[in-house]
């Protein structure tokens, strides 16, 4: 165990390693408000208050915390065999510390929840039963376990539910259901999260770790970044499908960027199958990123920008 760091050195060390704050900020930043924007927009109403965008992005951010710290716990047993680097098990950070972390957390949800809405309630604790039921691996770990597509395509259900509960921070102040038009978004939250959790488990031969399970070493690389292309893909195509609902030009703006993004990922696939020695995987997770970016952008808050013009 390591205790020789003060309280602000641990959790700066743990952060830092396991949930960077301020890269994870920008991405739910653009997410979080993008969501709130979309609903705006398509509703018809062209604003949105600031206390939905906040709210939002309290919640959103912690969802996405809580589902790290509920990782550390499932994956304690493995970590301390094959990543003792980090710092839970360095003994940095303890279990006990990140659960009473996960709670405060809740508490906070639950508050903000409470301040904007209680309609939202039900929503948030529905999210939270499904993110328990995750961390428990519904019961059948070993048999998840077994079935990697399975256990990715289950746990990724988590995207549209904070998606849906980001939209709602906006849509459920003036209708009991969302408009039509966000099962679009919905949907390519979910595939964005497939784009980005194979994004990132996409690596070079010499940078694969002994027991950890990445895509490419299950896939193998060929078969892993053609998946990672086919769900960039879905998640362009369900952006365009949102973009119809947005004004006019950026239907043509969207179809356009997912188009050259598409053509750029499939260049950056045949330049580290040709020579993955010199290219490393983290590639992918810097174009998934980046994608995800400018994607939740062009579909929320430049388009609310644009009708201000």
């Amino acid at each position: 165990m390591n205790n020789n760091y003060s309280f602000f050195q641990k959790w700066n060390i743990y952060q830092s390693s396991r949930f960077p704050i301020l890269k994870h900020s920008l991405l739910i930043l653009a997410f979080s408000s993008s969501a709130v924007s979309f609903s705006a927009i398509t509703a018809g109403r062209n604003t949105a208050e600031l206390m939905s965008y906040i709210v939002a992005f309290i919640t959103c951010i912690l969802f996405f915390l809580q589902l790290r710290i509920a990782d550390e716990f499932k994956d304690y047993e493995e970590d301390c065999l094959y990543r003792s680097y980090r710092p839970v098990p360095q003994g940095i950070i303890t279990l006990k510390e990140l659960r009473n972390l996960f709670i405060l957390a809740g508490f906070v949800q639950l508050g903000s929840a409470f301040l904007l809405n209680t309609k939202l309630i039900p929503i948030l604790l529905i999210t939270w039963l499904y993110l328990a039921l995750m961390s428990k691996e519904f019961g059948v770990r070993k048999w998840l376990k077994a079935h990697p597509i399975t256990y990715m395509l289950s746990h990724m259900l988590i995207m549209p539910m904070v998606d849906f509960y980001a939209t709602a921070t906006h849509w459920i102040n003036y209708s009991s259901l969302p408009p039509n038009s966000l099962y679009w978004f919905i949907a390519l939250s979910f595939f964005n999260g497939l784009n980005l959790e194979i994004g990132r488990k996409i690596r070079s031969p010499a940078d694969e770790e002994h027991g950890v399970e990445t895509y490419s070493f299950l896939w193998g690389r060929t078969k892993s970044t053609l998946t990672w292309a086919s769900m960039l893909t879905l998640t362009g195509l369900c952006a365009i499908g949102a973009s119809q609902y947005l004004p006019s030009p950026f239907l043509y703006i969207v179809s356009s960027f997912v188009i050259m993004y598409v053509i750029y990922s499939a260049q950056k696939i045949r330049v580290f199958l040709n020579d993955p020695v010199n290219n490393k995987g983290t590639v992918f997770e810097n174009i998934s990123g980046i994608f995800t970016l400018i994607i939740y952008l062009l579909l929320g808050l430049i388009p609310l920008a644009y009708l201000f013009i």
